[in-house]
């Protein structure tokens, strides 16, 4: 079986989800597929250049990458016709099919939620159109998607949920400071993750647990302002800014924390839920969106209104609280990351969906 997969740069030495879950699944898909079988053209600022940092240039066979839209379509033109299956794993990338031929005999598209929330130019609704299966990452991505867009409700699709990592062989404890963590991106255009919602239930969470401390992780064009408001509130002291951090920093971060903290209404579906499940830390997630899909609460966690402080600051307390619902919490996020979320249990999926 010849199969290209078309994707965000899997070499990146710098990733965000997709990128990382695309770089599993296409490295899970050429071992499944046999060498010179599986091929991967790819597109990002830093493509090409991060392959031949990481020893990928040796391979040029195999790996189409490109920098630029130009190249995109040059190295898309260079295997036209080849693959008998197509993967596109983001949707803005499904332009390329043009170039690449579309006389394969099955051709997939993956989709991971606020790219597909949007409307769609007539171009995509067109090539949409010639999409045999949809992948999806959660069901309410898939649920939402066919919602704004019925054109495609009832189109073909299957769920198959992301996966990272391998099982931590021992779950460490936390650390001595009741800490709650939340981790991603602050952008003025992504301001439904529920970091300002956080800050300002905070105060109410330090009335039961006062030396309970929020660490906020990430950077983003909407830190100074979320660093003001923290500043003017009354648990200025308790809140702290990582900022960008390292991997090794953000896992050190997990590890000393009690629970991951994401309450945002617009996952679709969040893998950092599966890198604190994995260390066995519960997670905080929202009512709202993928989020409550993946933590199963109250399996994994607690699922809450964002929007109400009272019911955010008493979830936070229970999660930062020790003790033996804390323990079986703990437990059962790592059972069900280890069920579930594994890098391997992704590429099982997909294997099931007859890639």
């Amino acid at each position: 079986m010849r199969l290209l997969f078309v994707s965000p740069c899997v070499d990146e030495e710098f990733y965000g989800g997709v990128q990382l879950t695309a770089r599993l699944a296409f490295e899970g898909l050429t071992e499944r597929c046999g060498s010179g079988q599986c091929r991967v053209l790819c597109y990002g600022p830093r493509c090409g250049r991060s392959a031949e940092r990481r020893g990928h240039s040796a391979d040029p066979g195999n790996r189409f990458c490109s920098h630029s839209k130009a190249g995109a379509v040059f190295n898309a033109l260079q295997v036209r016709g080849w693959a008998q299956h197509l993967i596109f794993w983001h949707l803005d990338l499904l332009k390329l099919l043009p170039f690449v031929g579309d006389g394969a005999r099955r051709k997939y598209l993956f989709l991971h939620g606020i790219e597909c929330w949007r409307p769609l130019d007539s171009l995509t609704r067109r090539l949409l159109d010639r999409i045999d299966v949809f992948l999806t990452n959660s069901e309410f991505t898939w649920n939402r998607f066919a919602e704004i867009n019925p054109r495609w409700k009832n189109a073909r699709h299957r769920t198959i949920p992301l996966g990272v990592g391998v099982p931590e062989p021992r779950v460490q404890p936390p650390g001595q400071i009741p800490a709650a963590v939340i981790i991603g991106r602050m952008n003025s255009s992504e301001g439904y993750k529920g970091h300002r919602e956080l800050i300002e239930a905070w105060p109410l969470v330090l009335r039961c647990i006062a030396n309970a401390e929020l660490w906020i992780v990430g950077g983003g064009n909407a830190a100074g302002d979320l660093k003001g408001l923290a500043s003017a509130g009354a648990a200025s002291g308790q809140i702290r800014f990582h900022g960008a951090v390292s991997e090794e920093e953000k896992q050190d971060l997990l590890r000393r924390s009690r629970c991951l903290a994401l309450p945002s209404r617009g996952e679709g579906f969040g893998l950092v839920y599966l890198e604190a499940m994995r260390l066995g830390r519960p997670c905080l997630s929202s009512i709202h969106d993928a989020g409550k899909e993946v933590v199963s609460p109250p399996e994994a966690g607690i699922a809450v209104e964002p929007g109400d402080p009272e019911a955010l600051a008493a979830a936070l307390i229970r999660l930062l609280t020790p003790g033996p619902a804390w323990q079986q919490w703990s437990a059962d996020a790592q059972e069900r990351y280890e069920s579930n979320f594994t890098a391997a249990a992704m590429l099982v999926q997909i294997g099931r969906a007859h890639v």
